[in-house]
């Protein structure tokens, strides 16, 4: 329950700079599963691989100068590329939908003033790192 909440509260500080990070709605509970659930805006992907590269780049630029906003606002995604360790394609957090490319899967998510100017700098230098794969990854598949 903890950690439900735990994002559900870094959540709602990405959604107050923009919505590049899927929109939270509410906490729930499942009676029958016994957990706490995130309620999320509903989103419906499209393959971006069937769009033309200079759209896809366009698509990117738009995505990079939003992530760059959340940065600057204290906000650090950390998931673009998935951990090795984690079952998955490589970047299947970042969806395109009908309003651009979105974030999914803000679980492992940081807030600059939860854990310091010096770790965030890090995850950040990281998450830039990982943002370069994606545009390699995107555009040349």
């Amino acid at each position: 329950m903890t950690t439900n909440r735990s994002e559900a509260e870094k959540r709602r500080f990405a959604n107050a700079s923009h919505e590049l990070v899927v929109r939270f709605s509410r906490l729930d509970y499942n009676e029958a599963g016994k957990a706490t659930m995130l309620i999320m805006e509903r989103i419906y992907p499209i393959d971006y691989r069937a769009h033309e590269v200079e759209r896809r780049g366009l698509w990117f630029d738009v995505f990079a100068d939003k992530l760059a906003q959340l940065h600057t606002s204290g906000f650090v995604h950390r998931g673009l590329k998935r951990p090795s360790d984690l079952d998955g394609l490589a970047f299947d957090n970042i969806l395109l939908t009908n309003r651009g490319l979105r974030l999914i899967d803000a679980g492992i998510s940081a807030v600059k003033h939860q854990v310091g100017d010096k770790i965030f700098a890090r995850y950040v230098a990281h998450e830039q790192e990982e943002l370069l794969l994606f545009r390699d990854y995107s555009l040349n598949r």
